[in-house]
């Protein structure tokens, strides 16, 4: 028993190393099977990779592509913008100048109508001066003072005209009730004729030109 048991050993061994060579041999072919897909699989995924390379590419291109068309397109309306902006400002700064020289003609304008007005009234009182020198010239050569008053009293009016011509006339002082806006009192005085408050002497007489108070009257007025 002993013996055939070994034998069938040995047979079987013999069996099983008459077979170990093709078994060798699939188990090769199994692993360059394995080792086939494997390549094939890491080449799949190397080509995903470089595909989405490829697509991240092209739409970074794209992304660039329509920056490049908006910036187009942004140019002639900033260009535009610009062009108004510049208008702009050159008609402040004209405006700026108009007014200026505006500015500087009625300035100018006003000097000359001073200037202007000032000769008007310097004109209408030469013939005043003249008589006045005549006055003096006949006081010198005779002593008729008669004729010497009647002369000054004309050239009195002669120039109290001319001043009214220009806007200046006196102020009402005497038996008008007291007015510090167009009087100065200098004194009071005890009066029966006249109640209190009321000027009953005028020192100096007052003047307005136009509106506007040249000169106050001085007074006296009653207590």
């Amino acid at each position: 028993m002993n013996t055939k048991e070994n034998i069938t050993e040995e047979q079987q061994a013999d069996m099983n190393n008459e077979h170990s060579p093709e078994q060798a041999e699939e188990a090769a072919e199994e692993r360059a099977e394995a080792a086939s897909e494997a390549a094939n699989a890491e080449g799949g995924s190397e080509t995903a990779n470089a595909g989405g390379e490829s697509e991240a590419a092209n739409a970074g291109g794209a992304g660039e592509a329509d920056a490049d068309r908006a910036a187009e397109d942004e140019d002639p309306r900033l260009a535009e913008l610009e062009k108004q902006l510049e208008d702009s400002r050159q008609r402040l700064l004209r405006a700026q100048a108009d007014f200026d020289n505006f500015r500087r003609r009625t300035m100018k304008e006003k000097e000359e109508l001073a200037q202007y007005a000032t000769m008007k009234l310097v004109g209408e009182l030469l013939p005043v001066v003249d008589n006045f020198e005549r006055a003096i010239t006949a006081a010198k050569e005779n002593s008729d003072f008669d004729s010497l008053a009647k002369g000054v009293d004309m050239i009195f009016r002669q120039l109290d005209k001319v001043l009214a011509e220009q806007g200046l006339k006196p102020i009402p002082a005497v038996g008008e009730p007291f007015n510090p806006e167009f009087h100065q009192a200098v004194m009071q005085v005890e009066s029966e004729e006249h109640e209190e408050g009321i000027i009953v002497e005028e020192l100096q007489k007052g003047y307005m030109l136009k509106d506007k108070v040249l000169r106050p009257s001085m007074v006296k007025v009653s207590s």
